[in-house]
């Protein structure tokens, strides 16, 4: 998977990269565990069937980006969904979320998958109570200085978060 827009074949869809922070975490995450070699390269990506659809959806963000730098139209986007105004508890009890994780090594490949409710509500909020538990009532390694959450947690972090309903499960083993 390279990091533009454009159909992957691994995954047989359309991807559109996200910009966000997490690619550095993760690889930063890689390096400090030492587990997948100094080659390790990760990118996340939102996959659409249609070429219409990622297309649509990526001027779409480019112009609220770009309305959303202009006062005027800012205030005018804000109106739309102003402060407070989130979603109901029957759109939030319907909604949920599946992440799927491919990883090629040459000749060999994995296809993993994390996946939950509403990720918004109900996953972010799971995500930092058992983050809370775990750093409160877990053996954890001993780190010091500023570590990603793999580092000082990992797979006690995981066994609590597949434990409140986020399951992690491998589709396609090495």
């Amino acid at each position: 998977m390279s990091g533009w827009p454009g159909y992957d074949r691994a995954v047989g869809a359309w991807v559109l990269p996200l910009p966000t922070i997490d690619p550095q975490i993760v690889v930063r995450s890689a390096r400090a565990l030492d587990r997948y070699g100094p080659d390790f390269s990760y990118g996340h990506f939102v996959t659409l069937r249609n070429p219409l659809m990622a297309a649509a959806l990526g001027v779409g963000a480019m112009s609220v980006f770009a309305l959303a730098q202009v006062p005027p139209a800012r205030r005018a986007l804000s109106r739309l969904r102003p402060a407070g105004s989130g979603p109901t508890p029957q759109q939030r009890a319907k909604a949920w979320f599946r992440l799927r994780f491919v990883a090629d090594s040459g000749e060999r490949r994995v296809v993993t998958e994390v996946a939950g409710g509403d990720p918004g509500y109900a996953g972010a909020s799971k995500m930092l109570a058992e983050s809370a538990l775990c750093l409160a009532h877990d053996s954890l390694p001993s780190n010091a200085g500023q570590v990603t959450t793999a580092v000082a947690m990992g797979d006690a972090l995981r066994a609590r978060l597949d434990a409140a309903g986020i399951t992690f499960r491998v589709l396609e083993p090495w």
